[in-house]
């Protein structure tokens, strides 16, 4: 595999917001991006899987697909895994991981498997195995054919690089990013998020909306890989032209940690210029600035923090300070719990696919311009 060949790229979405992703990667120019089961695929190559990485925000991982072949034993597994070309993707001298998964198939012990493709690469192609490396190899074995990717991305891209300081029960960078794009958001009008934690939802939004790359700050397994070019890379990165932004993006919080955790994340992503934050309960929230523009919340569900009855009042009154100072502006409220949800008496629209994190199945719940 050459850097000129094209090849299928997979971008990993939560299950229940692919088309927000695919959305995303047609507004930024990938070619024909298709929906499928947990995530958007598309053809391109080298520069693409690093702009991928470099420039989407709502991207859990970017695979590169290098390659298959059909095995119907471990023989055969062994024998063709010898002879694939893995130094046009792997270099000799980086550790690699391998990770297996199979499904309809006549090979249908993964552990095996793992432990023939990583001893064909030790001694065939000459590359450490470890289990703690950055780069990894993954096999699909699903109705006999062998599908091989490198998870280009290393760490999930949700974690940008400048946000060490996290509040309990964290919503993920990526999943921030595709609620937004699922409340219609496109970078140009304010954002207010009256429970902020640790500033997500008003530090993405702020990212946005000043065009910054969300993958400027960290590094990429993909660097590590046979394929890479420094100075192109440097090059795709020097393209980023930042803009400046007429909003500003405004987080609030009852927990006055949460509040200087958010200021400090957002000094660190560089938006501090644009994102205010501020010691406020939800009884006291009042329109920060002429709208409209978009509340984005995600409250406590009870399920993890928070007593689920003493939470309905939370509810309650989110709703009704929205409805008395809100006019025109726009709310999405992510919860876990639909009845907390109802008990904002806001007027919500058809529901959204639920979405799983941490081990719960939570839904955007959004309206039009409130009246």
């Amino acid at each position: 595999m050459t850097s000129a060949q094209t090849f299928e790229i997979f971008l990993m979405a939560p299950p229940g917001l692919e088309p927000a992703l695919r959305r995303e990667a047609i507004e930024l120019g990938f070619p024909a991006p298709q929906l499928t089961p947990g995530g958007v695929t598309f053809e391109g190559g080298w520069p693409d899987v690093w702009r991928a990485n470099l420039c989407l925000r709502g991207a859990g991982r970017v695979l590169a697909r290098i390659g298959s072949f059909h095995a119907n034993h471990l023989a055969q597994l062994d024998k063709k895994a010898r002879a694939f070309d893995w130094g046009a993707v792997l270099r000799r001298d980086v550790p690699v991981r391998v990770d297996v998964t199979s499904k309809r198939s006549k090979i249908y012990h993964a552990k095996a498997a793992a432990e023939r493709i990583e001893r064909a690469l030790a001694e065939a192609f000459g590359a450490p195995v470890s289990p703690e490396a950055e780069v990894v190899l993954k096999l699909r074995i699903e109705n006999d054919l062998c599908t091989f990717s490198v998870d280009t991305s290393g760490e999930s891209l949700h974690k940008r690089g400048h946000k060490p300081a996290v509040a309990k029960a964290p919503m993920r960078e990526t999943l921030a990013a595709l609620f937004l794009r699922d409340c219609g958001y496109t970078g140009a009008e304010p954002v207010v998020d009256p429970m902020c934690g640790s500033g997500t939802f008003v530090i993405e939004a702020a990212e946005w909306a000043l065009g910054l790359m969300p993958g400027r700050s960290r590094h990429f397994a993909f660097e590590q890989l046979a394929t890479f070019d420094t100075e192109a890379f440097e090059g795709l990165k020097a393209q980023n032209q930042p803009h400046v932004s007429q909003h500003r993006f405004y987080g609030f919080d009852r927990n006055a940690g949460a509040v200087e955790a958010s200021r400090q994340n957002a000094a660190r992503a560089g938006v501090a210029g644009v994102a205010e934050f501020a010691q406020r309960s939800v009884g006291a929230l009042v329109p920060p600035c002429d709208g409209p523009g978009l509340v984005i919340v995600n409250p406590p569900y009870g399920a993890r923090i928070g007593d689920r009855k003493e939470l309905f009042s939370l509810y309650g009154t989110l709703g009704k300070r929205l409805m008395a100072g809100f006019s025109g502006w726009r709310v999405g409220v992510i919860t876990s719990d639909a009845g907390l949800a109802q008990a904002t008496g806001l007027p919500f629209g058809p529901l959204r696919s639920p979405v799983a994190h941490g081990g719960l199945k939570i839904r955007l719940f959004k309206t039009d311009p409130l009246p």
